[in-house]
């Protein structure tokens, strides 16, 4: 399946962690993100704020979401997940997909707010 790796890159760079205060956090982002041979990847987002917290790894045909590297949870099962987004690389924004069921089009997430430990 096609993977959406270019995607992620491109949300990372001009959206998530876009600037030069970001640029040392965005540059070892991109790294992980380019040693990992996975085919598709998935943002962890703090809240509807879509302030960038993780970078996991998709696997769909076993549904799994692995922590690649960031500040969240090891993985994420379909009981945490709280809200599903789509980025939009001509609009440089992440959109809300109303959605409830994980699938490959999703490129970012929330999970429920009891999960982060305060």
């Amino acid at each position: 399946s096609k993977s959406n790796k270019p995607i992620i890159h491109a949300a990372i760079s001009h959206c998530c962690l876009a600037g030069k205060v970001n640029e040392p956090h965005k540059n070892s982002i991109l790294e992980e993100l380019e040693k990992c041979d996975a085919n598709h990847y998935i943002i962890l987002f703090r809240d509807a704020g879509c302030q960038f917290r993780a970078l996991y790894c998709y696997y769909p045909d076993t549904e799994e979401i692995y922590k690649l590297t960031g500040t969240g949870p090891k993985n994420i099962t379909k009981k945490m997940i709280d809200k599903l987004y789509k980025y939009s690389s001509d609009r440089k924004q992440f959109n809300l997909i109303p959605a409830k069921t994980m699938s490959v089009s999703v490129d970012a997430l929330t999970i429920h707010n009891h999960l982060w430990q305060p």
